[in-house]
């Protein structure tokens, strides 16, 4: 069984993942990460290199982090400390970021380019509301608000969702083998399209929209703290 966790990285949902995982008590927990992005959201202010796209996107989210007042990552980081928590592995399942963003900068054609730096522009003065209402529209109809994200920035969609997608999936259906039972930590944005490469499995899915109302399933099972200390697996294709 594989429980996959939609998230949005901008909203302070630490607590509704942490009561997820230690509620489910997973073979093991997989987490939309990277070692380089595990690493740099525990050491932030150590410079890095970064290709434009990443700086762009990173830079919108961590602004829109503070408006509706959670941390970058931080579900991310809470997810890993559950896994600790119960003692069981937590799985780095995403691509490497540095080499996923330089080839995206690398395969972007100039006029996507422009868009995505006139799209950043516009997003510096985003309101929480405006964000809230974006939202609304992708959870009402997602096959739609991604087609037509996919027609404005198609070498993005292939790169960050498509072929993302693909990896993540894979990867989780190696983890459920090894591991029996997983709960998968990922961007909202993702569910679908690993639910769909996932099937016919059988799969629990809780989307952010649920984490938001706390409209999801509850337990009172509480696990008590001093759990094994978490280790970090994580493989490349």
């Amino acid at each position: 069984m594989i429980t996959i966790v939609g998230v949005g990285h901008v909203f302070d949902i630490k607590a509704q993942v942490r009561e997820i995982i230690v509620s489910q008590m997973p073979g093991a927990v997989a987490v939309e990460l990277d070692p380089d992005r595990y690493y740099a959201l525990q050491h932030p202010q150590t410079p890095r290199n970064l290709p434009p796209t990443y700086r762009i996107l990173s830079h919108f989210q961590k602004r829109l982090a503070k408006e509706f007042g959670g941390e970058l990552g931080a579900e991310m980081i809470a997810a890993i400390d559950a896994a600790q928590e119960i003692g069981v592995e937590a799985l780095l399942i995403d691509a490497d970021a540095g080499l996923l963003f330089n080839k995206l900068w690398k395969e972007m054609p100039f006029k996507e380019r422009v868009f995505l730096f006139l799209s950043a522009l516009t997003g510096l003065f985003a309101s929480k509301k405006k964000v809230e209402q974006e939202l609304e529209r992708f959870s009402e109809n997602e096959e739609a608000y991604l087609h037509q994200f996919g027609d404005t920035f198609p070498t993005m969609k292939k790169v960050l969702i498509d072929d993302r997608n693909r990896l993540m999936a894979a990867r989780l259906a190696d983890a459920e083998a090894k591991h029996g039972s997983l709960v998968a930590i990922v961007g909202d944005g993702h569910v679908d399209g690993i639910s769909t490469l996932l099937a016919p499995r059988s799969l629990n899915i809780i989307r952010l929209k649920q984490l938001l109302s706390g409209d999801f399933p509850r337990s009172r099972f509480e696990v008590k703290s001093g759990g094994s200390e978490v280790s970090l697996h994580f493989t490349y294709r």
